[in-house]
């Protein structure tokens, strides 16, 4: 198996070692700075909003449908309104957002309403999410897109 010719960042030539290096410590501390405030914002929402094993999980359905929103609004600002901004991405995308979603929460929500006899709330509760997160991202970008062209 060959190595990729190119690199997960775009902003950054793998082929050039000083680049490599420099570019490392930013990214990480944006991307660890970002998780952080994500996560704290997920908790405070989860914790302001509580829902028991066999209630629909209303407070992790809206922070992954808003999460995915605001996914889909970031990819078209650092795409076409703020490209050369290399640690916005990293920061809000895979550090902020990356952890105020929590799809794995999702799943576990739904496992604690099929063994608390809430079988069906777990049902429609996956699939809502799953639906609502989609439609999230395509509304975030296909609104910022339309925002960006009139402006």
């Amino acid at each position: 198996m060959s190595e990729p010719t190119m690199p997960a960042d775009a902003d950054v030539d793998l082929e050039i070692l000083a680049q490599r290096r420099e570019h490392v410590w930013p990214v990480l501390g944006a991307v660890s700075a970002g998780g952080v405030l994500g996560a704290l914002a997920r908790y405070g929402i989860s914790t302001a909003w509580p829902h028991g094993p066999d209630q629909f999980a209303w407070s992790t359905l809206v922070v992954n449908v808003s999460g995915c929103f605001l996914i889909g609004v970031l990819m078209v600002v650092v795409t076409e309104v703020y490209p050369q901004r290399t640690l916005l991405r990293p920061f809000l995308g895979v550090g902020f957002l990356g952890g105020f979603t929590t799809f794995s929460t999702y799943v576990v929500d739904a496992g604690r309403n099929a063994t608390a006899g809430a079988a069906a709330v777990g049902l429609v509760y996956l699939a809502v999410t799953v639906v609502a997160a989609l439609v999230a991202v395509w509304a975030g970008s296909g609104i910022t897109g339309w925002l960006v062209a009139r402006r």
